[in-house]
């Protein structure tokens, strides 16, 4: 079983604290929100992370001085430091006193995902390479996909949307939220196009082996059951 990713978000910005620790617990992390520096420091000092998103304007202890006194601690996680459009030296001095990386705010919650599986990588935490759900595989990196020992062709944005689902087992996806992760553009929820791209995928990974995998929830979004169907 894939270990489960422990992080740490640190800031005081409520909207994107709540929005940040959402998409997280729904990609599969445990997620744990501090909206103060200090806290965020005793955190950080006391509990075991795997990584931390950093804030630099915090109340009670600035994010550049709570960076510089876990590193002084020993404490080695890697750090993901959030900075203003016009925070270049901000960036420049997180990054000396030992933050890992860096983002501009405003930012892509994909793009800071994929920050995360980066420096996730580099710290030597592995990341799933291949989702199954009973016999069914999908392969991320080699981009293949089969249904026990069959191959199963799937475009682009099948996969996307395979994906999605198979990285959350058994939990419901939200017509909102898979039309933003899969489409990344301003698809208006009334479109049909999940719904058709749902059933291009229950054509291949479904029907042709007597499957149900792929699951409506009515009113609610779409969910992949757990054991493949």
């Amino acid at each position: 079983m894939t270990p489960v990713s422990r992080v740490l978000v640190i800031e005081d910005e409520t909207s994107l604290a709540d929005g940040l620790a959402e998409g997280l617990r729904l990609d599969g992390f445990e997620v744990e929100t501090v909206a103060d520096g200090l806290l965020g420091l005793d955190a950080g000092l006391t509990r075991a992370f795997d990584a931390i998103v950093l804030d630099l304007m915090l109340p009670g202890l600035p994010g550049l001085d709570l960076c510089a006194q876990l590193r002084r601690a020993g404490v080695r996680v890697p750090v993901l430091v959030l900075t203003a459009r016009d925070g270049e030296l901000d960036q420049l001095r997180a990054l000396r006193i030992g933050a890992d990386d860096f983002l501009t705010k405003p930012f892509s919650y994909r793009v800071l995902l994929a920050r995360l599986h980066a420096l996730l990588r580099r710290s030597g935490l592995r990341l799933a390479d291949v989702l199954t759900a009973g016999d069914l595989a999908l392969d991320r990196v080699a981009r293949r996909c089969r249904r026990g020992e069959t191959a199963i062709e799937l475009t682009p944005r099948e996969f996307a949307l395979l994906e999605l689902l198979m990285s959350r087992p058994g939990q419901v996806v939200s017509k909102r939220f898979a039309l933003e992760e899969v489409w990344d553009s301003a698809i208006p929820v009334q479109s049909n196009v999940l719904e058709v791209y749902v059933a291009y995928l229950r054509r291949k990974i479904d029907l042709p082996f007597g499957r149900h995998a792929v699951e409506t929830v009515r009113g609610a979004g779409y969910r992949l059951a757990a054991d493949g169907g």
